[in-house]
């Protein structure tokens, strides 16, 4: 990772947390201002499960590109570098891009620094993701979830399609204990 990159990220990380804190009412008060960029996309897919959801989602945003369609992509976490996880039309956003756009977003959690708990660090990230669809104006934003469903930030687009991938036991400390718990939590989307 440059160094440049390397520095934006841990200053993200520092100033966001990256506790786990599921819920919707952060990232909406997020999106509220900067205009709702989620709803902007002339529609989305949403991607849900334990294991494939990245795979999947990178295949789905491939097979829509190329029938035409300007694809977003929003993917966690990344293999190399943090723009892997923001995509359109498979070409990773720019550093100078995602350093504007982190300005734009951060002013836009200004106000929500001192309430807590504080937006996390996914919360921003997805917010990022959003603008960045919205101002690259793409016909389908193809959105991966973080650990959940119901509760997680991606829940706020409203997809023209859902798709659950595989479910096992994972983050049984926010999705609960058994299979169908967390399933249940999952299928939320």
């Amino acid at each position: 990772m440059p160094f440049v990159q390397s520095n934006i990220i841990e200053s993200l990380t520092q100033r966001y947390t990256a506790d786990i804190r599921p819920g919707l009412s952060r990232i909406r008060a997020i999106l509220k201002r900067l205009k709702n960029p989620e709803k902007t996309f002339v529609t989305a897919a949403h991607v849900a499960g334990t294991n494939g959801k990245g795979s999947t989602s990178a295949m789905l945003a491939s097979v829509l590109r190329e029938a035409g369609y300007k694809t977003g992509l929003y993917t966690s976490p990344h293999l190399v570098k943090f723009n892997e996880r923001i995509r359109v039309n498979g070409r990773d956003i720019s550093d100078t891009e995602f350093s504007k756009l982190i300005l734009k977003v951060r002013k836009a959690t200004s106000n929500l620094d001192g309430a807590r708990p504080r937006p996390t660090f996914f919360e921003f990230t997805t917010a990022l993701a959003f603008e960045y669809f919205s101002d690259k104006k793409v016909d389908v934003g193809v959105i991966e979830t973080g650990m959940g469903g119901r509760l997680d930030a991606t829940n706020v687009v409203k997809p023209l399609v859902s798709v659950i991938t595989n479910i096992g036991f994972d983050h049984g400390e926010f999705l609960g204990k058994s299979l169908k718990s967390i399933t249940v939590e999952k299928a939320g989307i």
